[in-house]
């Protein structure tokens, strides 16, 4: 079967679902699925150097790269609008069997979908939790129009609706969409252990061989609940601990970072990293002591997953939703999103933390045997069978 996958852009600073698609394709790919990705040369505030509208072996995956309108203006650049995808879309959505969208309330996402119900294709859509409730209250007015307009039937004309997580399915459900939905992760690859990482990351940051480090792996976007964490750890002045910041902000929102560490006294306690990739952040997740996501709603959490696999414990808040995994397994804390609440399970677990702990090897066989690329991307081409074949 071929199946083609859209997305607005698989731009490592759009985060978990941009960096996750392209290993989603490779599995099924090797799984028997002739699955390919069509996407814009977004890249925030640039464009991705790539070649254009042509199949281009992008890190071993078959890619479609359209150019994206880019004027000086956030919003209406970071709508991903390509005319030159139109077209192509236009001529070739015929020649895939199945359509799996990724996004809601994108150009890209929103032109597909209209295009594959025009020509009577059947598609599947992934909203990324922007129908979640605090996704829908963010830019609720024009969020509201545009379901209105067109959203609304987009998502309950789809064949099926691919959510990440339970908690996802459940925050969308009071919608009352039509249409069914099924529940399917993102898969990883289990990273080998380095012996030395502790020490290096240190060497590397400049502190103490036994600082203890609290790592934050994640875009920096008000969802992320920043403004709840870095003033929970402000509270833990007489608690040694460097507080390790890693990935990019979204608009201005870097400003409002700074303003936080500031007001906080968290600023020479704390390392700004800007975005980081590859063998930086696995011994990051490998070196640090605790990993902390203190959203408002994530649903899925990616980065957790990453923390997981790396042995690293892990606390997260209630509106990330593989949390119900890491309460129910015992693999790390889940605190309510709340100052003081945050600040006392850091506390306490700096108090009781052995700095030569080994890694958690019950966290790493969780994710071992429930997120593996190949798992996943077999029972998604089971799904994608189910769809083309219902009365098999």
């Amino acid at each position: 079967m071929r199946v083609l996958h859209l997305i607005p852009s698989i731009s490592l600073i759009r985060g978990g679902p941009s960096f996750a698609l392209p290993k989603m394709v490779q599995a099924l790919r090797l799984a028997g699925v002739e699955a390919e990705i069509a996407t814009t040369n977004d890249d925030g505030p640039k464009l991705l150097s790539v070649p254009l509208a042509r199949r281009t072996d992008y890190n071993g995956v078959p890619v479609w790269f359209f150019h994206r309108f880019s004027p000086p203006i956030r919003a209406i650049r970071e709508f991903a609008f390509s005319r030159s995808f139109c077209t192509w879309l236009k001529r070739h959505i015929a020649a895939y069997d199945l359509i799996h969208v990724h996004a809601i309330f994108s150009f890209t996402s929103t032109f597909a979908m209209c295009m594959a119900r025009r020509q009577g294709r059947l598609y599947i859509v992934r909203p990324l939790g922007q129908l979640c409730a605090w996704s829908l209250k963010q830019k609720a007015l024009k969020k509201k129009i545009y379901w209105k307009l067109t959203e609304a039937r987009n998502v309950s004309e789809a064949a099926a609706i691919h959510f990440t997580s339970e908690l996802e399915r459940d925050e969308a459900g009071r919608l009352d969409l039509a249409r069914s939905g099924f529940v399917m992760s993102h898969g990883i690859d289990i990273p080998g252990l380095r012996s030395d990482a502790r020490d290096s990351v240190r060497k590397l940051l400049g502190v103490p061989l036994n600082e203890p480090l609290i790592l934050f792996l994640s875009r920096l976007h008000p969802k992320k609940g920043l403004d709840y964490l870095i003033p929970a750890l402000g509270k833990l002045e007489q608690r040694r601990s460097t507080f390790v910041l890693a990935g990019s902000a979204e608009g201005n929102y870097g400003q409002a970072v700074d303003r936080m560490l500031h007001s906080a006294g968290l600023e020479s306690r704390t390392k700004r990293l800007g975005l980081v990739t590859g063998d930086l952040k696995e011994l990051l997740l490998q070196g640090a002591d605790l990993f902390v996501l203190t959203s408002h709603s994530e649903n899925f959490g990616f980065a957790v997953l990453e923390a997981l696999a790396a042995g690293l414990p892990v606390l997260v808040t209630p509106g990330v939703a593989l949390a119900t995994e890491v309460q129910k397994n015992h693999l790390g804390h889940v605190v309510a999103l709340d100052r003081e609440k945050i600040a006392l399970a850091i506390d306490e677990f700096l108090a009781k933390h052995d700095p030569q702990r080994p890694t958690d090897a019950r966290a790493r066989a969780f994710v071992t045997q429930n997120y593996s690329w190949d798992k996943i991307a077999r029972r998604l081409a089971g799904i994608y069978e189910a769809i083309l074949n219902p009365s098999h």
